[in-house]
């Protein structure tokens, strides 16, 4: 039966075994009948009593639906409260609705409410005296000491004590006024930033990105860094965070290669909490956000991580009021305990207007940082929405990870900064570090696939065809412009197409450079020396340091635009969004990419 708890019975007892805790049935019928009713009655005993002071799960599923009305600023009515549940697939609950209109038709008058209310509260009380009873006699029979006791005892005083002061009567509300001693006491300049420097504690942040930007991967990994210690985004390493983990969008076998691949496993999780389809009711309703705050106190989290919000909500995404209530109800309670939140989601049909949905999603947070991911491994996170103006704007990330056979080698996935150019050099098997060593062993730029090919097997560093093509545009792209910046006047627009797709002004109908043996490859010539390689542009220190740059423009070879930043200086001949394998090019194919940044 719905609306019975079946308590777990003790061999200790000897009173019977149809004993239960402590509960006034009576006085829940009533209040909840009358809560559906008055909301003056409602007001009166939301001072009183929580939700987990009614016993009965029936009465206290339509305390909650109630409460969730209210909030909305509407009237309640026992129809109202039927349709709201059936709206939610649960009528099974309160006995097909047979149980509110019963509890509504016999009901009390609303002065009555608040004394039914303490009796309700006294009862609660001594049930939750009972089941501390219970704790203490089941910590005795497994041998538990004297302090272990004691600590049982003192965290139970402790808790009652919060409660009676911020619970009931008008405290819980002066609670929330500011001591102006010492809250100038506290330096919030100060305050540390939690690892990878994305948000602060307490703070509350959405990371946003299309389906292949590999949100879900990106956040696990910092999650698990964070719960276990680790750095991130080259912070230095921090006390392990406890972290809630609520996932809707990922099937578990997918969330165990992940974390495998980070180098996790089931002695090295830390304080990582995970709930993997959570049988939370909606987190915009009163009783979602309900569940969520028990899991977080069940749990100790400091850090929940909400994936994939739409997948938590009841409401429609283009409506302001869902994201309201997904405020009201959830973020509020955490934001005021101080416990810090991060919700992923995704873009709209319009990426330049952020994420999917009302605009009203991005009022509350504190920061919103958007996951683009560029190909080849690269990705760009960047801060869109603050309050603070703390922290670094912009992260130009590589994401790396090795296949061993069909499953991904332990340890090997990670993101990483990509602050410098050079620091890719120094890791080997990159494209960086390949383009450094063809550069130092003096391999013309002009190289194409088999010549390359055959000096890396000469230098014993391995590469396969689709990076050898890689690394080749780019080295032959950098000495184009190279020649372009050494002889503007035979050319004074080289690189310019008649239109998107054709073949350049300047070059052969068939694409070849004089001498090409077949296309990619270009024939030597003798006795001509390799061109110097021209030295990186750096571009900052990834913690939003503007970087030097280059006073002359290249232009895309697609939209002939200016292509400056990153791009340019490694060599690309296109904007991202210009480039056939992930933009918007007339000739545009979509490039593989890994499975698991569907997520």
């Amino acid at each position: 039966m719905d609306n019975v708890r079946h308590m777990p019975r003790d061999p200790a007892d000897q009173d019977g075994l149809n004993r239960t805790p402590p509960h006034d049935a009576e006085a829940e019928k009533y209040v909840v009948g009358i809560v559906m009713h008055s909301k003056q009655a409602y007001d009166e005993c939301v001072l009183l009593i929580k939700r987990e002071d009614i016993y009965n799960r029936s009465l206290q599923y339509i305390w909650d639906t109630v409460a969730g009305i209210y909030a909305t600023g509407e009237q309640c009515h026992p129809a109202l409260v039927r349709a709201e549940i059936e709206k939610q697939g649960q009528l099974h609950r309160v006995e097909g609705g047979n149980l509110i209109y019963r509890l509504g038709g016999d009901t009390i008058s609303s002065t009555m409410a608040a004394p039914f209310a303490e009796r309700i509260a006294e009862t609660a009380r001594q049930r939750r005296y009972d089941e501390h009873g219970t704790e203490i006699k089941a910590a005795i029979d497994r041998g538990a000491d004297g302090d272990e006791l004691a600590d049982l005892v003192a965290g139970f005083q402790q808790v009652e004590q919060l409660r009676e002061s911020t619970g009931r009567g008008p405290s819980h509300l002066t609670a929330s006024l500011l001591n102006w001693g010492s809250f100038f006491d506290i330096d919030f300049g100060k305050i540390q930033l939690l690892p990878g420097k994305l948000m602060g504690p307490g703070q509350q942040i959405a990371v946003i990105g299309d389906g292949k930007a590999g949100k879900s991967l990106f956040v696990q990994e910092w999650m698990w860094r964070m719960a276990t210690g680790r750095s991130f985004l080259n912070d230095e390493p921090q006390a392990p965070v406890k972290v809630l983990y609520l996932d809707a969008e990922n099937g578990q076998e997918q969330v165990q290669e992940r974390f495998l691949s980070f180098g996790a496993g089931p002695t090295a999780m830390g304080e990582l909490r995970y709930a993997s389809f959570p049988p939370v009711r909606p987190l915009d309703t009163a009783g979602g956000g309900a569940d969520l705050i028990a899991l977080v106190k069940a749990t100790g989290a400091e850090l929940v991580v909400i994936d994939t919000v739409s997948r938590f909500i009841a409401g429609l995404e283009n409506d302001a009021d869902t994201w309201l209530s997904l405020y009201r109800h959830t973020l509020l309670p955490l934001k005021r305990d101080r416990v810090a939140s991060v919700r992923l989601d995704h873009f709209g049909k319009d990426k330049e207007r952020g994420g999917r949905g009302s605009s009203a999603k991005t009022q509350d947070v504190d920061h919103v940082w958007e996951l683009t991911y560029e190909g080849s491994g690269e990705l760009t996170l960047k801060r869109t929405h603050t309050r603070t103006g703390i922290g670094p704007d912009r992260f130009h990330l590589a994401r790396h990870a090795d296949r061993d056979g069909d499953n991904w080698r332990a340890g090997s996935t990670r993101h990483v900064v990509r602050a410098h150019e050079h620091v890719e050099q120094n890791i080997p098997g990159t494209e960086e570090h390949i383009i450094l060593a063809l550069d130092s062993a003096g391999v013309p730029l002009e190289a194409g696939n088999r010549i390359v090919k055959n000096k890396l097997a000469d230098l014993g560093i391995a590469a396969g065809s689709d990076k050898v093509a890689r690394v080749v545009k780019i080295r032959q792209t950098r000495a184009k412009r190279q020649a372009q910046e050494r002889s503007p006047e035979r050319s004074p627009d080289p690189l310019q197409e008649t239109f998107p797709g054709n073949v350049p002004r300047n070059g052969s109908r068939d694409g070849k450079a004089p001498g090409q043996t077949f296309p990619g490859n270009t024939g030597g010539t003798s006795g001509t020396p390799p061109v110097p390689p021209v030295p990186p542009t750096e571009w900052g220190d990834g913690e939003g340091t503007p970087g030097t740059g280059t006073t002359d423009d290249h232009l895309c070879t697609v939209c002939q635009t200016p292509l400056n930043g990153f791009r340019a200086d490694r060599g690309y001949d296109t904007h991202v969004a210009c480039d056939p394998a992930t933009g918007s090019h007339p000739d545009h194919t979509h490039a593989p990419h890994d499975e698991r940044d569907s997520a």
